[in-house]
């Protein structure tokens, strides 16, 4: 079972571990830092997690991930851009899929966002599948919008509307 939760000083470890794996970040935002240290990871526990809204996914007790959204701005102000990450030792088992629809299913029931959307890299197949099954549906795909590590990526945006 898939819980969200705050973060915990337990969690900076996990972080550190996790973050520096080339497999979980090679999708991730460029904002992530690299290498992934122990101050990154206090910082992130102590106070970028709380500046939005981001939860650490944890299975049997244990951080496993992280999934989160960030809240337009103006006339963006009902639309948030969702994220998230496994462990990769934890891929393939559901995981990231259920804290998706939990997390969806919370932000529409306790916020006043109405449109939730995901750029997702263009190889990145299984994190397409997680939003479909999600009930999240491909808006666009939008040619070379990516730019990271050297290559170009197609952004594939899904999106789901509180209904």
């Amino acid at each position: 079972m898939v819980v969200l939760r705050d973060f915990i000083k337990q969690d900076v470890e996990y972080l550190v571990e996790y973050l520096n794996n080339d497999e979980v970040t090679k999708f991730l935002t460029s904002r992530i830092p690299t290498p992934y240290t122990l101050e990154n990871a206090q910082w992130w526990v102590d106070i970028g997690s709380k500046d939005k809204m981001n939860k650490a996914i944890v299975v049997e007790s244990v951080f496993v991930g992280v999934v989160g959204a960030v809240v337009g701005e103006y006339e963006y102000q009902r639309s948030a851009e969702i994220g998230y990450w496994l462990a990769q030792k934890y891929w393939g088992k559901g995981i990231a899929t259920e804290a998706v629809k939990k997390f969806t299913t919370s932000v529409f029931s306790s916020t006043e966002v109405v449109r939730l959307f995901a750029p997702v890299f263009g190889p990145n197949i299984a994190s397409m599948r997680v939003l479909e099954k999600c009930g999240y549906k491909q808006e666009a795909v939008l040619q070379k919008a990516l730019f990271k590590n050297g290559s170009y990526f197609n952004c594939h945006l899904f999106a789901k509307v509180r209904s």
